[in-house]
């Protein structure tokens, strides 16, 4: 069965390359033989015996916040269908945006001329060559972004993001351990290491491959960023993530952008074979 791949290719063919890694996270919502919705038992309950996302986030043995569970970045009940991303609450960076990152950004994206040209022409011939749209690895940016939700396992050594968008699946190291230095083999998701300020995870990412993708539209980084993730889990159901990217080769300065994740405690991911009879690629516009 894969209706959501069958939806996938009617769209790349009508539309391009844009509309199919935009609308690719389009799922069917009456998929069959998936896992029934199930609370654990740990979740907080209110009177009414509903989960409280409002209350206290969980801990792990040694005091730090548990960022486990499984989270989405849309407003309900939009999901995976790919609605707003959650707003901001207070004082917060600039939202992220999946098509453009720099979107609410007041002056943009500062790009260096060669990263704008770049941009300019990944935009101008349908964003056809973004890694989603030939089943690679997604940027760091889009899997934070995406509608699509992502499952995180926590321990006090390791963080696993398991995503569902093309089955991502991303190691952050909390253990103590420094970020290589040793000309590591680059990587779609880098090497993360994790360290606690607080109640604040804040994770650096280094041997990132170059020429990467940070959004639809094709916002460049290359093998230089450094990027910086403060994770705060703020209450039970609400995680969010402020993501400063420096890369001095395609970004006159460093900038911060923010992403906001709410717990869907009853769900689970949805396994997503991206090249599983992929047979789109031929239909994207020249």
């Amino acid at each position: 069965m894969r209706p959501r791949k069958t939806e996938s290719e009617r769209l790349k063919a009508s539309g391009g390359a844009v509309a199919a890694i935009i609308l690719a996270c389009v799922l069917s919502v009456t998929l069959s033989a998936q896992w029934p919705p199930f609370v654990r038992p740990d979740v907080p309950r209110a009177a009414d015996g509903k989960p409280d996302l409002n209350g206290p986030p969980p801990r792990l043995a040694n005091g730090k916040p548990d960022f486990s569970g499984v989270w989405e970045s849309r407003v309900p009940p939009s999901g995976r269908l790919g609605g707003p991303a959650l707003p901001s609450v207070g004082d917060a960076p600039p939202l992220a945006n999946f098509v453009n990152v720099g979107a609410n950004i007041k002056e943009g994206l500062p790009l260096a001329p060669w990263a704008a040209e770049l941009r300019k022409q990944r935009m101008a011939t349908a964003s056809r060559d973004n890694p989603d749209a030939h089943c690679l690895p997604l940027g760091f940016m889009q899997l934070h972004t995406h509608s699509q939700p992502r499952k995180v396992v926590q321990t006090k050594d390791d963080i696993v993001i398991m995503y569902e968008a093309n089955y991502g699946l991303r190691q952050i190291f909390t253990d103590g351990r420094p970020p290589p230095v040793n000309d590591p083999q680059p990587w779609w998701f880098g090497y993360s290491v994790g360290k606690w300020d607080g109640d604040t995870l804040i994770v650096e990412t280094t041997g990132l491959r170059d020429d990467g993708w940070l959004d639809v539209n094709g916002s460049p980084f290359t093998s230089a960023a450094r990027v910086t993730e403060r994770f705060r889990r703020v209450n039970h159901g609400r995680l969010e993530i402020d993501i400063t990217v420096d890369d001095p080769k395609a970004y006159t300065r460093p900038w911060t952008v923010r992403v906001n994740q709410r717990l869907i405690p009853g769900d689970q991911l949805i396994e997503f074979v991206c090249n599983e009879n992929e047979q789109s690629s031929k239909h994207y516009a020249k």
